[in-house]
């Protein structure tokens, strides 16, 4: 009895027992010089799966889920991290993985891991050995200055207005100066006509015409 026991189990086939393994390849690296990536998990899995589910992870511990894709034979979902920017499509043995508007601060390893959710039993991708995603430092744009006025024509306009702005200052200063002489020899002018004392002011004759002293005519009487 124990002889046949130990005979069917020898004509167990060996695929039984490997066939539920999922395999993840990725390329090493992966340098970013415009802010997106594409990222391809190439895989091999020999089970009888219908349901799978394939996501994207970042870290040495795959502690941040990037994003993720799920799919059977009649739908497809994805979802993203809201840090990232990312969307995941499948096709035959491989699911790949877009990347866009990423940063430098972004730049770590990122692992992917597939899975057979259905039907039994469930099967996890092995470990792969992830792939070094480096986000370049995108560089800042200066503008280029162009070509302007040489330096010494600058100067010399530059000169010119200042020496006809200190001219025309001092015009405008002497011109000031003058009528306020003017002005000053205006209120020191003396009206020389003969003024009348004010006892005189009712005498007949006009107030130009000297007072007759009649005192020395009555030195001739007796």
């Amino acid at each position: 009895m124990l002889l046949g026991i130990l005979v069917v189990l020898c004509f167990i086939p060996s695929a039984d027992v490997t066939e539920n393994k999922i395999l993840v390849a990725q390329h090493p690296l992966l340098t970013v010089a415009n802010k997106t990536a594409t990222l391809v998990c190439n895989y091999t899995y020999n089970g009888t799966g219908k349901e799978f589910r394939a996501s994207l992870h970042k870290g040495t511990d795959s502690a941040v889920e990037v994003c993720f894709i799920s799919w059977n034979t009649t739908k497809i979902s994805s979802n993203s991290n809201k840090e990232f920017n990312c969307e995941g499509t499948h096709a035959k043995d491989k699911v790949i993985f877009y990347l866009w508007n990423m940063s430098a601060s972004q730049t770590d390893i990122y692992f992917c891991k597939i899975e057979a959710m259905y039907p039994p039993p469930y099967v996890l991708s092995e470990k792969s050995n992830g792939t070094v995603i480096h986000v370049k430092e995108t560089p800042v744009q200066t503008q280029e200055v162009q070509p302007g006025i040489p330096l010494w024509i600058m100067v010399t306009v530059t000169g010119v207005l200042g020496f006809y702005s200190m001219l025309v200052t001092a015009v405008f200063i002497n011109y000031w100066q003058n009528s306020k002489k003017n002005i000053y020899h205006q209120n020191d002018y003396m009206n020389m006509t003969p003024r009348h004392l004010p006892y005189q002011k009712n005498k007949a004759y006009p107030s130009y015409v000297p007072t007759r002293d009649y005192t020395a005519y009555r030195s001739w009487q007796p």
